[in-house]
């Protein structure tokens, strides 16, 4: 009788051992081939570095954490292929897309659990559901750059955006921050679209140009903003220009060294480097100092894809840690709520005070490309304020 309970024990042992030593998988959904594998392929590098970075320091409950990556191949419905396979298996989690449509296809699955993270700033989740988003509102971007653009005395304004889901949102984001009172004294002199993938733009940057336009903004990513790039250099416009911070990205900024404009500005998160142009919360100093460290010991620099995903898995993994490797998805929605002092990279996360992704208009600062030292440049303080 006592070898059976001992051997039953033993047994107990092991499995509980055996369990804890089980990978715990956090589903990633991104474009890892397709127009967004940019992206993607940058987001899963950084998150081989959480990954590093989480199983060093335990883990969730002494499981190691595992990142699963899914392909989306930048199309919406694979995306909800992808999420309902994923789902069907109860996780606490989903983190993903990168791209705005991608999520937006997702979302509608996820309204009774499980938590999507979404990797897109232009996704505006519903308040009180189990969608967050990641980085930087776009509409706080694009009030950075408009802030930015007014205090310069850039008020005669162009526009180029494609027809897309993201040119859409940002015709939108565009006519509400110019509504606000400060920006009365801004004017559209010139509002053009193209489709994403159209070759020339010259006809439209033309327009743009007898206009008398300031400043433009460009709110698209990928090879259709080096097409508006391009129509720039073709037809002479040579203005400041503000862009998605979709561009982000240091292989884009190479790739299209050739054409960049003179002028080049993206609204950006608080991760790049400042400086010393401003004194930001010690604790976010600090997640910042410990990313570029992490980033730096494997040959990575960040942009765009640790802008929006380092503090979402952060974040998850800070919530799986307290709740424990059984989390359930409305656990995991309700701890991420509550939070209002989550120190990351991009600042300090209230998500009593910003529901769908803990982050308000002083998370956007206004950056340019430098490249001599291959590097971002703030240009503004945040919420785009001269310094």
């Amino acid at each position: 009788m006592m070898r059976l309970l001992f051997a039953a024990f033993a047994l107990m042992l092991f499995a509980a051992s055996a369990r804890a030593a089980e990978p715990y998988d956090i589903h990633v959904i991104i474009p890892l081939t397709g127009g967004g594998a940019f992206i993607g392929a940058a987001m899963q590098a950084n998150y081989h570095v959480v990954e590093e970075i989480a199983n060093k320091t335990g883990g969730i409950g002494g499981r190691p954490v595992r990142f699963v990556f899914d392909d989306d191949q930048t199309k919406p419905q694979l995306d909800v292929q992808l999420a309902t396979e994923i789902i069907a298996q109860e996780p606490a989690v989903i983190i993903g897309s990168a791209i705005v449509a991608e999520c937006n296809a997702m979302a509608p699955l996820v309204a009774n659990g499980p938590v999507l993270y979404c990797l897109s700033p232009s996704f505006a989740p519903a308040a009180g559901g189990y969608a967050f988003s990641g980085g930087t509102a776009t509409p706080d971007q694009i009030a950075a750059i408009l802030r930015y653009f007014r205090l310069k005395g850039w008020s005669k304004l162009g526009i180029l955006n494609g027809i897309d889901t993201t040119g859409q949102h940002a015709d939108g984001d565009i006519g509400k921050a110019l509504a606000l009172p400060e920006n009365q004294g801004i004017t559209i002199v010139e509002h053009q679209h193209f489709t994403p993938s159209d070759l020339s733009v010259s006809a439209q940057i033309e327009r743009i140009k007898q206009s008398g336009a300031q400043a433009m903004i460009a709110w698209t990513t990928g090879a259709p903003v080096a097409t508006v790039f391009k129509g720039m250099v073709q037809e002479g416009l040579d203005i400041p220009v503000g862009t998605s911070s979709g561009n982000q990205t240091y292989a884009q900024m190479e790739q299209y060294a050739d054409f960049l404009p003179k002028l080049m500005l993206i609204g950006s998160a608080l991760f790049p480097a400042h400086g010393g142009m401003v004194k930001l919360d010690p604790r976010v100093e600090i997640a910042q100092q410990e990313m570029n460290e992490s980033l730096a010991a494997h040959s990575l620099k960040p942009e765009i894809a640790t802008g929006v995903a380092w503090d979402p898995a952060m974040i998850v993994i800070s919530g799986l840690r307290k709740l424990g490797p059984d989390a359930t998805a409305e656990g995991l929605r309700d701890y991420i709520r509550a939070l209002t002092d989550f120190a990351g990279i991009d600042g300090i996360y209230d998500f009593k005070k910003y529901s769908d992704r803990g982050l308000g208009p002083d998370s956007a600062v206004v950056v340019t490309y430098d490249p001599g030292g291959k590097a971002w440049k703030w240009l503004s303080l945040p919420g785009g304020v001269l310094p």
